[in-house]
């Protein structure tokens, strides 16, 4: 659930067809520069209602989702 939220997102903020996007895509991949992974961080944080700490585990869809996960079983 948390996956499709951020490739839905990710897919109306920056233009993407979501068909390409997947839990292992990664943010260098997508060529996401800092402040575009900023953009993302406030608006799931604001989706979510939790503080997104940015790390450099957290490099895919797939761990940003489980991030967010972790902070809402919290």
């Amino acid at each position: 659930m948390v996956t499709e939220k951020i490739i839905q997102v990710l897919a109306e903020q920056y233009d993407m067809d979501p068909d390409t996007l997947s839990a292992d895509s990664s943010f260098e991949d997508m060529s996401f520069d800092s402040l575009d992974v900023a953009e993302m961080v406030m608006t799931l944080e604001d989706e979510y209602k939790v503080s997104i700490e940015m790390s450099a585990e957290i490099k895919t869809i797939g761990a940003m989702a489980q991030h967010i996960e972790d902070k809402m079983a919290q």
